[in-house]
């Protein structure tokens, strides 16, 4: 199936509802309580069975968020045209108001001036997956492979700054994960740079500087 411009997109869908957001298709629904959200989420559960497209669905007091992209094809098509339309349809039987400020994602962009000796280490620490951006960029992007965190991607710099790098992430894992999950990034290039608070955290760095503490709940009193 081919993929649809988004324009054509927007132009196909409830605005009072959709907004294309970085190739996907997002709405956010405020239901006022959890029952009504989980009411919603049945029925749109139910119309993305009838119409073989599953969206993702984010089920929180008080909305419920709809997300839907054709991953088979790497973009937006008719049925996720079609399934914004069940949910709008949906929405309105339930009188259920939307969002249109809500729709967002984040994006985290690392410079780097080694992009392929900084990316092991990021993939590793996050537990994240590739997604290449362009089948001719040789730096891929990293993508949470829950999809619920944000992607990560590498931009090149031309020459090093002389102020120390500001990137500092929080990644915060079960507590008897973590200290796989910091052997993890050490092999993957990364460097300790200090473990005096551990286990509550770890401080690491990549090969470039940029820090990302791995946390857990333990110690913290």
């Amino acid at each position: 199936m081919a993929t649809l411009r988004d324009v054509t997109v927007t132009e196909q869908v409830d605005a009072r509802h959709w907004r294309v957001v970085l190739g996907h298709l997002e709405a956010t629904f405020r239901t006022g309580s959890f029952a009504r959200g989980l009411e919603l989420v049945q029925r749109v559960g139910a119309a993305a069975e009838e119409l073989d497209h599953h969206p993702d669905v984010v089920l929180r007091y008080p909305t419920v968020l709809v997300r839907t992209v054709s991953h088979d094809v790497g973009g937006l098509t008719e049925r996720d045209v079609r399934l914004a339309a069940a949910v709008s349809a949906i929405a309105d039987a339930l009188g259920v108001e939307p969002d249109v400020a809500a729709p967002q994602t984040t994006e985290i962009a690392i410079d780097a001036l080694d992009i392929p000796s900084v990316v092991p280490f990021w993939r590793a620490v996050l537990a994240y997956e590739d997604e290449r951006i362009d089948a001719e960029d040789p730096s891929p992007a990293l993508v949470d492979p829950r999809g619920v965190g944000p992607s990560v991607w590498f931009q090149q710099m031309d020459e090093p700054r002389p102020q120390r790098n500001r990137i500092h992430l929080d990644v915060t894992v079960p507590h008897d994960a973590a200290e796989a999950r910091v052997a993890a990034a050490l092999a993957a290039g990364g460097r300790l740079v200090s473990d005096l608070r551990a286990p509550a955290f770890w401080v690491l760095a990549d090969a470039e500087g940029n820090e990302a503490c791995v946390c857990t709940w333990q110690a913290r009193d």
